[in-house]
């Protein structure tokens, strides 16, 4: 996922696997349309896995995670 920011520095070849990373384990926490406790805890470890959470990790959650919450095709487990 790419985004164009004028002040911006590109994202790295690390930043992108990262990226990559975190996608395959939203799709993967998503398929089944619930989003448990241990997931989320998952999720929220491999953000911070590099020791900063991009601009592209939060939208890439935004998009799969919270679009799908609002439009009632992913419900997620409250504890």
């Amino acid at each position: 996922m790419e985004r164009y920011q004028p002040n911006g520095v590109p994202l790295s070849e690390a930043d992108k696997a990262q990226l990559a990373q975190l996608k395959h384990l939203l799709e993967r926490a998503i398929a089944d349309g619930v989003l448990t406790a241990e997931e989320m805890a998952q999720i929220k470890d491999q953000m911070r896995a590099d020791g900063k959470v991009t601009y592209e990790e939060l939208e890439l959650y935004r998009q799969l995670v919270e679009e799908k919450i609002r439009q009632g095709f992913l419900v997620r487990e409250i504890r």
